[in-house]
């Protein structure tokens, strides 16, 4: 991946190289029809930082509300049950670009993906924003740096998932399939849009 950074300040970044078993190594883009979608943890939390920061609007939001979105923009933790459930998955990709597009790396141009809008996760101060007006539901599902995990999963394997997470203490949802379709559609057959909220080169 890339890594470019712009700033007054001292910036240190590091990247490390290493080895991985083959067996544990998932795919970005392998699916098949009917596999299930999951999401690990919840959508948008570290745009919701972002914003807090970029706009006054944010002084009417309580203190606690405020802190608890700005440490996820600040010191975002990556999902790390990749390796646990490599096996399981026929796909996996981290959401650095956004919900939608990071969705869309996955399935390409050969298939396209039924999406349960209800079932996205989202944290209880996130649907506490949502309702102020603060944050629109289509900048959750296209914003970045969520750094959580997109799965394709084969369907008999639900309980495999499931279980794994449940044993790590990590938030996972299913919440969509892929279909034959071409696209990215919600349970009412409505085509969902990529926008461009995020983008890590402007």
């Amino acid at each position: 991946g890339g890594d470019l950074s712009k700033s007054k300040q001292l910036m240190i970044s590091s990247t490390f190289f290493g080895l991985a078993e083959y067996r544990n190594i998932i795919s970005r883009n392998q699916v098949g029809i009917d596999d299930d979608i999951w999401v690990t943890g919840n959508l948008g939390e570290s745009y919701a930082g972002l914003k807090i920061l970029k706009t006054k609007v944010s002084k009417n939001l309580d203190i606690k509300i405020k802190n608890y979105f700005l440490k996820k923009y600040y010191f975002p933790k990556p999902c790390m049950i990749g390796y646990k459930i490599a096996k399981y998955c026929n796909s996996g990709i981290d959401i650095s670009d956004g919900f939608i597009s990071d969705l869309k790396k996955m399935i390409g141009t050969r298939f396209g993906a039924k999406i349960k809008l209800n079932s996205l996760p989202t944290s209880r101060f996130m649907k506490i924003i949502l309702k102020k007006n603060f944050l629109r539901f289509d900048e959750i599902i296209n914003c970045g740096d969520d750094y959580e995990l997109i799965l394709i999963v084969p369907n008999k394997y639900s309980n495999k998932i499931q279980a794994i997470a449940h044993k790590n203490k990590i938030k996972i949802s299913k919440i969509g399939k892929i279909i034959k379709t071409k696209g990215i559609f919600s349970e009412y057959g409505k085509s969902i849009i990529s926008k461009n909220y995020f983008k890590h080169f402007a």
